[in-house]
């Protein structure tokens, strides 16, 4: 026994005409009939009769059909009152992120977008300190930012949450020698010709590395994370990347990037989350669309 089943029946009750019903369900006059003879043998007995009249319920059926309508308007009732739910939150979402994590919002944002669509949402692309400091002066709902080294251990008055967490990975071109193995040291990388994406958190790691291990061959830098792509899938140089950031992207999916990790090297975290503060109060909007961002992010 289905919904569709419980519509179909009422519908023939109401116009006595299995092909007029079928018409204004947008089905199928044979669909509807097999739908109909499917229920009354679930039920083993007959809800309808042909008569000079059409097709009318037996008397069976007439209480069979009450209770079916019954079930179709406390099923109504639901939808309308979810509905009234949804419909009625309204408000603004101010969302911003450090560069290069779109592509794990865009779900999650459809999903709010669907679920909530009077809240108004506006997504933004910012630097870490531009973020903090926005958040620090209200103007932003949500600050997402990548953590890294002690640089939260500064912001005494803010509060962060990790909502993922990985490691820096080498990004290679299939063809790439280096491919070979699922690992990479930090003196192969000496010799190699880097495009190194214009974000603090990789421009940090990068100084990083330069100190303990001496400097490397940085082709360009760039805020445009598809040039590097498309520079590493055509072997004109390397990168870094988290491996939260390149799990899903499209070139790592098909093969033409490969992450490999690097060893011999003391091990980096690189988290992506939230800021919070004990002392602000956030709209409910702030807890639902987290609530979704971690839902999505689960996946990586």
């Amino acid at each position: 026994m289905n919904i569709e089943q419980l519509e179909h029946i009422v519908e023939v009750s109401k116009t006595k005409s299995i092909s007029i019903a079928a018409q204004n369900l947008h089905v199928s006059q044979s669909g509807m009939s097999r739908a109909i003879s499917n229920f009354e043998e679930e039920l083993g007995i007959k809800v309808f009769k042909r008569s000079k009249l059409g097709t009318i319920p037996t008397d069976e059926g007439i209480q069979i059909i009450k209770y079916a309508y019954e079930a179709l308007m406390k099923l109504q009732k639901i939808k309308e009152e979810a509905q009234l739910y949804t419909t009625s939150i309204t408000g603004e979402l101010k969302v911003v992120t450090t560069p290069g994590f779109m592509n794990l919002l865009l779900k999650p944002l459809s999903a709010f977008k669907k679920e909530f669509p009077k809240v108004s949402i506006e997504v933004s692309e910012k630097g870490t300190d531009y973020i903090v400091n926005d958040f620090q002066e209200n103007k932003i709902d949500i600050g997402l930012i990548t953590i890294y080294g002690d640089l939260f251990n500064k912001k005494t008055d803010l509060a962060y949450d990790k909502l993922i967490e990985g490691k820096m990975k080498v990004c290679v071109n299939k063809n790439s020698p280096l491919a070979l193995s699922d690992v990479v040291t930090p003196q192969e990388l000496l010799n190699q010709t880097f495009l190194i994406y214009d974000g603090e958190y990789i421009k940090w790691f990068v100084n990083d590395f330069c100190t303990k291990y001496g400097p490397i061959d940085i082709w360009f830098t760039s805020n445009n994370a598809e040039v590097i792509k498309e520079a590493i899938v055509n072997d004109l140089a390397i990168g870094f990347a988290p491996d939260f950031a390149m799990k899903k992207d499209p070139y790592v999916l098909n093969g033409q990037i490969i992450l490999l990790d690097l060893v011999n090297h003391e091990p980096i975290d690189v988290s992506y989350g939230r800021i919070r503060s004990d002392d602000r109060h956030f709209s409910a909007n702030v807890d639902r669309f987290i609530n979704f961002l971690k839902a999505e992010l689960k996946h990586f």
